[in-house]
């Protein structure tokens, strides 16, 4: 879709949200009639949710907080999601997990078009605030914009855009939105990484590797609001008590502003793990084949030099980007990962002393078959692992893809260390 067209949806868009919230000719009036309107009365409180992107941090969709005050004649959109590229060591705090987001209000009509253009799906939910809970949330957002008051460290899954818009809503209702979260959630934090990232096969992989037992604990539904679209799902199915001291909807009005489904989510993570055992066994069965011809043919030889030191250097790149995660960063989410026992860094010495043994050089056949025994088996206990009460961590694919390719490499080595030299 071109520019310009993209611009006047925009535009139109907006002309949608000021008719939602309010916004007429009769903006910056003050309320009229016999009685006197409490304070807050001129003010409306939206969540407004942007849905799924195409880039890598678009792909759980965001929120905002959309304060109208009538009186003043504004529109202010506060944003929990700032974060910059330009930011001083902003890639060095990437890596040790320190990375700061700040909090910033932006006028609604220069923050909304810009989503729409990007073509992401926007809703808008009123809330059936009192004035004095508005005035009170006003205030709360206004001092948090302030330079002083705006950063904050961000978390994937503890502390994010979405949970600190969740968390403004609880601190106004005096936790008693939390208290209505207390059920378990659809899913743990695992289960929405996985069926958000099935777009692109290699993010898909490189997260599940990455990530550690932590993701799969139980989690409520008060957890799950980590996502803004699960966010916008529960305020749709909470309620406050209303005047009369009965319970009502927390949401008095939900408008959709645009629609997009350019970017669908699967409701639930893929099977995938057939896929990546076929994989595996492909790679283990490749080493195997090339370790039995390796004695006989020279062609042999060289394919499981090249694969071998290739697959090793690979997977022990990896392994050490794992422990060095776990070791000196505050990833805590990457923390205690059974994974390095299928990416062990001890494949960086089998890659260094490979070449060497199938050469036949003194002394380094015996360091690659001990190594190939201690890779092989650390493989196969992170598969027995699984049977071990409070190991729950889910990396089934993982172990599809690497527990036959690992063995299968190892067991060549160990018999090109076993096999008689044939004449030449």
């Amino acid at each position: 879709m071109s520019g310009p067209v993209l611009r006047v949806i925009a535009g139109l868009v907006w002309g949608l949200c000021v008719g939602v919230l309010g916004l007429s000719a009769q903006a910056g009036r003050p309320p009229t009639g016999g009685v006197a309107n409490p304070p807050g009365s001129e003010l409306t409180i939206a969540v407004m949710t942007m849905g799924i992107g195409p880039a890598v941090w678009e792909r759980f969709g965001h929120n905002a907080i959309v304060v109208q005050d009538r009186v003043r004649g504004t529109s202010t959109s506060y944003n929990y999601g700032m974060f910059s590229f330009r930011q001083k060591n902003f890639l060095l705090r990437f890596l040790q997990g320190r990375m700061h987001y700040w909090m910033a209000g932006y006028p609604t009509d220069a923050d909304l078009p810009r989503y729409v253009a990007a073509q992401r799906s926007v809703w808008l939910q009123e809330l059936a605030l009192t004035p004095a809970e508005r005035l009170a949330l006003r205030d709360f957002l206004e001092w948090n914009a302030q330079a002083a008051n705006a950063h904050y460290r961000y978390d994937y899954y503890l502390d994010n855009c979405s949970t600190r818009v969740r968390d403004a809503i609880d601190r106004i209702l005096h936790g008693a939105f939390k208290a209505q979260m207390a059920g378990p959630a659809t899913g743990d934090f695992r289960f929405h990484t996985r069926r958000h990232n099935t777009h692109d096969l290699a993010l898909y992989t490189g997260l599940e590797l990455i990530l550690g037992p932590s993701v799969d604990q139980p989690a409520t539904r008060w957890d799950e609001m980590f996502l803004p679209l699960m966010l916008r799902d529960y305020l749709r199915e909470s309620t406050r008590p209303g005047p009369d001291g009965r319970p009502m909807p927390l949401v008095r009005e939900e408008r959709v502003l645009y629609q997009n489904n350019a970017w669908s989510v699967p409701e639930r993570p893929p099977t995938w793990w057939p896929g990546y055992l076929i994989a595996g066994l492909l790679a283990g069965g490749t080493f195997l084949v090339l370790g039995r011809g390796a004695r006989r043919t020279a062609a042999a030889r060289r394919g499981l030099l090249f694969f071998g030191v290739s697959w090793s250097v690979i997977v022990g790149v990896l392994g050490l980007v794992l422990a060095g995660v776990w070791a000196f960063t505050d990833h805590r989410v990457a923390f205690r990962n059974e994974n390095i026992l299928q990416l062990p860094v001890l494949y960086l010495g089998l890659a260094a002393v490979l070449p060497g043994a199938l050469r036949e050089r003194p002394g380094l056949g015996r360091a690659a078959a001990w190594l190939a025994l201690a890779i092989g088996a650390m493989s196969l206990l992170g598969l027995m692992l699984k049977v071990v009460p409070g190991l729950d961590q889910f990396n089934t694919e993982i172990l599809a893809l690497f527990v036959p390719a690992n063995v299968g490499l190892s067991l060549a080595i160990l018999r090109w260390g076993r096999s008689p030299t044939e004449p030449g």
